[in-house]
């Protein structure tokens, strides 16, 4: 099968996933006291059922790395948000809004455009250990500039989060594939200090989206979803040879594609925060995420970001804040401050 379709396919499947654990993990959090351990979740089906969905989903993200360009896989991240409408809104009991089916045509359409310029080659180019640290001290010195006190501060949270997680999913896939081509040592010191920063990078993400979730859903939920594709096909375009389909002339609907997009994510967020909860507490229809991506009752939810290797993403293997990464992006709720304990995206990576 052409490793194109392989990687879309996977892709698909891994924000299903995704999506799928974000609605469950809403739903636990709606018949959860916030006071509960997470001993006692531990001991719930439901708990269980939510870790083991958002495992599957970035694992099949980190494969999805393996056969596909980072300009690829990434935006698909986007999927978990449009994956978690119906889903969440069967979970509440309610229709899918106007709003909602809008910003769900617009995010598919601009989606598909990009796959159209998308280069289909799958990823034989990996980062150099310089490389690989000059990508994490610029990373790190914008995460420092966007974290500095000053307005706006859920914004600029959630731009650090998206780009970071956007970096780990690049890293993630120069550890997938040096790993699985058999050319050199599984041990070697690239391969360990690439994974030592995916895991740090993924970290940094979640705490990023928790802080950025802090003062509402909407905006900052957009921002993470479209930065960390954004992040991910620099790196793709710039350092490790992958281009878009046509030359100059796949820019166009590329750029077509991703407003079409921008403006379906923005819809979408906007959507999921007009249905949280309000400052009562009282049970209210759940709020979609993405990352590479989860959903959020009260309080906010949210599902992996990219994948942790050691998936998707290197791999989450318990529910966290995301997007989904890679997005990793997030269902039902951003990635706030979790009393219940429940951390699931990508590094929908």
């Amino acid at each position: 099968m052409n490793a194109t379709l392989v990687a879309v396919a996977l892709s698909l499947v891994s924000a299903a996933a995704y999506a799928a654990a974000a609605v469950a993990q809403a739903r636990l959090a709606g018949r959860t006291e916030p006071s509960t351990g997470v001993l006692r979740l531990m001991g719930r089906g439901a708990w269980w059922s939510a870790v083991s969905l958002n495992a599957g989903g970035a694992l099949l993200h980190v494969a999805a790395l393996k056969y596909g360009p980072l300009t690829l896989v990434q935006p698909l991240g986007a999927l978990t948000l449009v994956a978690a409408v119906p889903l969440g809104a069967r979970a509440a009991g309610r229709r899918v809004s106007r709003t909602e089916w809008r910003g769900t045509l617009l995010t598919l359409l601009g989606l598909g455009a990009l796959l159209m310029a998308a280069g289909g080659a799958g990823p034989h180019d990996t980062l150099s250990l310089p490389e690989a640290l000059a990508v994490s001290a610029v990373t790190m010195a914008l995460v420092a500039g966007l974290s500095r006190p000053g307005a706006r501060p859920g914004l600029r949270h959630a731009a650090a989060s998206g780009i970071t997680s956007g970096v780990a999913s690049a890293l993630t896939q120069t550890l997938t594939v040096a790993a699985t081509d058999h050319t050199g040592p599984l041990l070697s010191w690239r391969l360990v200090t690439v994974a030592l920063l995916v895991s740090v990078f993924a970290m940094g993400g979640l705490l990023l989206s928790q802080t950025a979730y802090r003062g509402g859903l909407g905006a900052p939920l957009a921002v993470v979803t479209l930065a960390n594709p954004i992040a991910a096909a620099v790196i793709g375009l710039a350092l490790l040879g992958e281009h878009l389909q046509s030359g100059v002339t796949g820019l166009v609907p590329a750029l077509l594609g991703t407003a079409a997009a921008v403006r379906g994510v923005i819809l979408l967020s906007r959507a999921q925060q007009r249905t949280a909860p309000g400052p009562s507490g009282a049970d209210t229809p759940s709020r979609v995420v993405t990352g590479s991506a989860s959903i959020a009752s009260r309080p906010p939810v949210t599902s992996p970001v990219a994948p942790i290797l050691v998936n998707s993403s290197p791999v989450q293997s318990s529910p966290v804040d995301s997007s989904p990464g890679t997005g990793s992006q997030v269902i039902g709720g951003p990635r706030a401050a979790d009393p219940l304990g429940l951390r699931p995206e990508p590094v929908r990576t």
